[in-house]
């Protein structure tokens, strides 16, 4: 890996080259017509949110905030849980109070206000780098075939809704206790909207966003910039950071230990590494996941990503592959994220209806390499099965959620 200001680190193509137009990727790529009636179908909106507001809440649920949270509004202790019957060995634990309960309430859609999911003002990058297609999609040239998920407009608006779900949720964008780092790195940026909004946030920083792709924008904060890389190769940086931030990357890499390491060394003594990410493994709080077409596809789904060399529950392993790197006061917590709209509370909604919507936009793309791949299914296998799949994902008579985890540690002084 390579920092381009240094003049050592000239040779790393940069990401940014060229006037891309989104809309000639547009015009290359689409949307089935399914997928594309699944997003129009998760939109569920209603006035009655406010209507709701005023009187008070009738579930008592305040919402959460979506920039600083109020004090203990986001401590892990509110959301973490373990449930025996979901219990993995890998980590998750065997008994805790998500604070989530199942709405019976028909009318429960008018808990929801607008639900919009983020669009970036700025255009794509380059079309100078040429993109592998297939399945009607795009993946990334740069190392091909190492990360199974496409690359194209679709799915990169898919990474900005996971971005809003991520903040909304952790009620910031990082949870580490940060005090004005001067460099910072982004591993696995996508779209670069994170590195983008922590550089606006921090004009004092310095950010650099990493990728295997080069599908950032084009116009970012002068203190902002990004860099083709692969994170799991050797990491050639001429200067430490202050912070290293990564999300999402449980499909992404093979050897989480050795990333560890290199966030390690490439951290300036009290600087902090923090992942964010999915135990991809869905939960469930009574019997009404199982024998669903749905589980059946997690269950897939985690077993092909296996096949594939990575796993899908990697983030249970974090803080001891933290602590083993070298890293102290690691803390790790844990949050509660409903599949769709079936828990009580307005922000549960909310946030239920963001998540359904980003499973439901990016099921063919999560889906269509790793089970043709790893399980030998026909594309209309799969594309008849997903029709299943979708169905579930919009039941809500099926209270399912996923664990989402946050784990930052710091290099000792």
């Amino acid at each position: 890996m390579a920092d381009r200001n240094d003049p050592d680190d000239r040779d790393r193509p940069p990401a940014q080259e060229g006037n891309a137009v989104k809309q000639e990727q547009q015009q290359q790529l689409a949307v089935t017509q399914n997928e594309a009636q699944q997003q129009r179908d998760s939109a569920q909106l209603s006035h009655a949110a406010e209507e709701e507001d005023a009187a008070g809440n009738a579930h008592g649920a305040e919402p959460r905030p979506e920039t600083e949270p109020e004090h203990g509004r986001y401590d892990a202790d509110e959301y973490y849980y373990e449930r025996p019957d979901t219990a993995s060995s890998v980590g998750v634990p065997s008994s805790f109070s998500i604070g989530l309960s199942i709405d019976n309430d028909s009318d429960a859609d008018s808990a929801l206000g607008d639900v919009e999911r983020p669009s970036s003002s700025v255009s794509a990058t380059s079309s100078i780098y040429h993109f592998v297609e297939e399945h009607g999609r795009t993946y990334h040239r740069y190392k091909e075939g190492k990360y199974f998920m496409p690359n194209d407009i679709p799915e990169q608006e898919r990474l900005d809704l996971q971005h809003a779900i991520a903040t909304r949720l952790f009620g910031k964008l990082a949870l580490a206790p940060l005090q004005n780092p001067r460099r910072v790195l982004d591993i696995g940026t996508g779209t670069g909207i994170w590195a983008v909004e922590f550089a606006t946030a921090h004009p004092e920083s310095d950010v650099l966003g990493t990728d295997l792709s080069p599908i950032q924008p084009d116009y970012v904060p002068p203190n902002c910039r990004f860099e083709i890389d692969d994170a799991e190769d050797e990491w050639v940086f001429s200067r430490p950071f202050d912070f290293i931030h990564a999300r999402f990357m449980c499909g992404s890499f093979g050897d989480f230990p050795k990333v560890f390491r290199s966030c390690y060394d490439n951290l300036n003594p009290g600087g902090w590494v923090e992942f964010q990410d999915y135990y991809v493994k869905m939960q469930c709080v009574d019997n009404s996941l199982a024998g669903t077409a749905l589980e059946k596809w997690n269950t897939m789904l985690l077993d092909g990503v296996s096949k594939m060399g990575k796993s899908g529950l990697a983030a249970a392993k974090f803080k001891s592959q933290m602590e083993g790197a070298g890293f102290v006061d690691v803390v790790e917590k844990k949050f509660a994220l409903p599949g769709n709209p079936w828990a009580k509370g307005r922000e549960e909604k909310v946030l239920g209806t963001m998540q359904m919507t980003n499973i439901l936009d990016g099921l063919h793309g999560i889906s269509i390499s790793v089970f043709t791949k790893m399980h030998g299914w026909s594309v209309e296998k799969v594309e008849l099965f997903l029709v299943d799949v979708r169905k579930d994902l919009k039941d809500r008579n099926i209270h399912f959620y996923y664990v989402v985890m946050s784990v930052f540690g710091r290099k000792p002084e």
